[in-house]
């Protein structure tokens, strides 16, 4: 669903503004897309949320995605080893 949104919202910025206005705003998805926490932190992507207009809505993922329940919790150092392929 959400592509497909991005493909519209990126088809009717075309029409307004010209082609410089998706491009850039897919530059500015992809440079925050890379911006990421410690693999062992839960990250919220919270840029990326206000780029697209959903940082004032309330989701399914807001009230039942608990990162304290999150199966990526783990050892800090190893699973930072196995990032820089030291394991």
């Amino acid at each position: 669903f959400q592509l497909n949104q991005d493909k519209t919202n990126f088809t009717t910025l075309r029409n307004i503004q010209g082609i410089h206005a998706p491009l850039k705003l897919q530059m500015e998805f992809r440079a925050v897309k890379q911006v990421q926490r410690l693999p062992f932190l839960h990250s919220s992507n919270v840029a990326l949320d206000t780029l697209r207009g959903n940082d004032e809505c309330i989701g399914f993922e807001d009230i039942l995605n608990d990162p304290s329940q999150s199966e990526v919790m783990g050892e800090p150092h190893m699973m930072m080893e196995y990032k820089l392929g030291l394991l």
